[in-house]
Order: C-alpha cells, then structure tokens, then sequence
C-alpha cells in the first residue's frame, strides 16, 4: 500500500504550481514574480532530477550522464509545463499579494481541487484514493483561506483602514 501511496504523490502535478504561486506572492512587481517563479521552478525540477539520478535512489554516478539526458528527454512534457507553467502562477500569486485576485486564487485552489478528476478523465488515476482525496481536500481549504482573507481585506478596505 505504501507503494501505490508513494507513486500517487510523486505524480501530482498541483503542488509543482503552488511552488511558483508562492515564489509570486513574495515580489511587489510582476516581473520579478514571473522570473522568481521561473527560477524557482527551475530549481526545483533540477533539485528533483538530482535527487533522482543520485546514489540514494540507486543510481551509479558513473551512470549520471546518460541517465540525466534519459531522464530529461522523458520528461520534457513537464519541462515545457513547469517553464510555462511556473510564470504564470507567479504572476497569480503576485496579483493575489497585490490586489488579492479572486481568479488568481481559485486557479491555485482548483489545481488541487480538480487534479484527481482530470487523471480520473484521461485514465491516470492511481489506486491510492487517500492520496486524491487529501488533495482535493487542501485545495478545498485553500479556497477557504482565499475566500477568508479576501473578505477581510475588503472590509477592512471598506472600512477606511
């Protein structure tokens, strides 16, 4: 069971976008948002490819080069999703820290929520149900938190404070 746990974690996709959703929330100008978003999610894809090829996954450093190119060319659907990707969920969560953009929000938010109905859809939903459900559930409860601090905003807002 732990296995079919394990898997189901390492293919979800939404907390790839929350990584570069929270680089934009840190940066006042979109344009920084949008490169820190892209830097971060760079890092991260390299971070994991590292981890990946490394000795504490089984992999002979001798044989780090030809499996990097291996892994990079494997992957490259989620290379080009995470360099397009990345941006733009920073400059969500730059428009969010800004003008606390509802839209902005609820792309985070249903990431999470519907990621396990659109592998369901295509047929790539794994057995673990715990894994989805517990998704679905964070990002239910990030729209919470959204729908909460937004409305605190705007009272205080509309409070003259």
């Amino acid at each position: 069971m732990l296995g079919a746990w394990a898997y189901s974690v390492s293919g979800m996709s939404a907390p790839w976008l929350l990584l570069p959703f929270l680089c934009g929330v840190t940066q006042s100008v979109p344009r920084r948002a949008v490169l820190v978003a892209l830097t971060g999610t760079l890092a991260a894809l390299l971070g994991y490819f590292a981890f990946t090829l490394s000795p504490l996954e089984g992999v002979s450093l001798a044989a780090f080069p030809a499996d990097a190119v291996g892994l990079v060319r494997s992957n490259l659907p989620w290379i080009a999703g995470g360099v397009l990707g990345g941006p733009l969920f920073g400059l969500l969560g730059h428009r969010w820290r800004t003008a606390r953009s509802w839209p902005a929000a609820a792309a985070v938010a249903a990431t999470f929520c519907l990621e396990p109905l659109a592998r369901l859809g295509v047929g790539r939903l794994t057995p673990a149900t715990a894994v989805w459900l517990l998704e679905a559930g964070l990002g239910a409860c990030m729209a919470a938190y959204f729908a909460a601090s937004r409305s605190s905003r705007t009272r205080r807002v509309g409070d003259g404070l």
